[in-house]
């Protein structure tokens, strides 16, 4: 057997990339049950190449990283079957938890799938090295499938068990160790030999060109990254608690069926009272804007709040406030439009502020921006 080492910067840089890769793919399905069929199908498939290319470029990270006494290089077909195998596994888990309802089965289900995939991923790009061969031990891999599994099912589980930041945190970190685990689980059983070269000439992939493959995908991960983790702290003031106290969730996974229908001009009522649309049971339907006491951000659609009852609205927070042309409606933070005549009492905190609405049962209280602050005095008459 070949010794061999592994290069401890790469480890480090092949665990933040699977890191990356979890966070990004599982915030950007974060609502995505309420999108139209399309769309959703879209999401989905971007979640899928994030999650799935994290899970192929963590490997490679650290196959690089990996310093043996001979030369090798990969199989380039074989190197491409393994990163659309990922792509694919994560790709059917997120479609198992998206289309249909969400049980507690059918998250298990979507994480024994991810738990398959990442160690079928390994062992298939594993199977790719040339002039040098793998050898491997029944028990390693079979440590490695149970611990995958037991990883993936608890990642899955806790980020979407309950979609709030915390849990879409904690589910990140989950799923990051469980690709850096099985990895290095996997690897710890498997020993290297010389190989002859393979007969007849064949597409290949040196390191280099392996490497520039993988700082491009490892780049694209990181920017895709950046990109969602700027949006994450807004979207997450759209979340609310679910009625049965399991924690807090967005409204889209609250009401599984509401499908977001056509934005146009508001209408009026006989009498000119503005109308704004809300989406029910498949059908869409209008409430008076007076009647609204609130609209928070809910991604790219928003949610009305008034009297007791939560609406899901197709319209985006800045759509709202565009459409809107009634005076007492004020913004009062990113996520949030108000209306004045229901606020009950405001409460200056520092340079923020707070709007408080007793007559509203299930309102949050509404955070006042710094920023907007002095513009909600004014309109509240302070």
């Amino acid at each position: 057997m070949l010794d061999y080492t592994h290069n401890p910067l790469l480890v480090i840089a092949s665990l933040a990339i699977a890191l990356m890769a979890g966070f990004t793919g599982l915030s950007l399905t974060r609502g995505a049950s309420q999108l139209q069929a399309g769309r959703r199908k879209l999401v989905v498939s971007m979640a899928a190449v994030a999650l799935g290319g994290g899970i192929w470029s963590m490997h490679f990270v650290a196959m690089l990283g990996m310093e043996l006494p001979v030369m090798y290089y990969y199989d380039a077909l074989i190197t491409l079957i393994s990163a659309l195998l990922a792509i694919l596994m994560t790709g059917i888990a997120l479609l198992i938890v998206h289309f249909g309802q969400r049980t507690r089965g059918r998250i298990i289900v979507a994480g024994a799938v991810i738990g398959i995939g990442i160690p079928v991923m390994h062992y298939v790009g594993m199977s790719g090295i040339q002039l040098c061969q793998p050898v491997y031990t029944p028990g390693g891999v079979l440590l490695a499938l149970v611990a995958s599994l037991i990883l993936s099912i608890a990642a899955i589980y806790i980020a979407y068990g309950t979609r709030d930041a915390r849990h879409i945190i904690l589910g990140t970190v989950g799923f990051g160790l469980a690709v850096f685990s099985v990895h290095f689980i996997a690897m710890a059983g498997t020993g290297f030999i010389e190989a002859p070269a393979p007969d007849g000439p064949g597409p290949r992939i040196s390191n280099e060109a392996l490497a520039f493959g993988v700082t491009l995908a490892a780049f694209v991960i990181s920017g895709a990254f950046l990109l969602t983790g700027v949006t994450f702290t807004e979207d997450d003031a759209a979340l609310v608690t679910a009625p049965d106290g399991a924690g807090a969730q967005p409204v889209a996974d609250l009401l599984p069926d509401m499908q977001p229908g056509p934005s146009g001009e508001p209408p009026a009522l006989a009498d000119g009272v503005l109308r704004i649309p809300y989406e029910k049971e498949g059908r869409t339907h209008f409430i008076a804007a007076a009647d609204i006491a609130a609209i928070r951000a809910e991604g790219h659609y928003t949610l009305l709040y008034a009297e007791n009852q939560r609406l899901f609205c197709p319209w985006s927070i800045t759509e709202a406030e565009t459409r809107l042309r009634d005076p007492e409606f004020i913004r009062t933070h990113r996520s949030y439009l108000v209306n004045r005549r229901h606020v009950s009492s405001f409460e200056r905190k520092k340079d923020t502020g707070v709007c408080y609405f007793d007559a509203v049962p299930g309102l949050p209280k509404v955070p006042v921006s710094r920023s907007r602050l002095v513009e909600v005095r004014e309109h509240l008459g302070l």
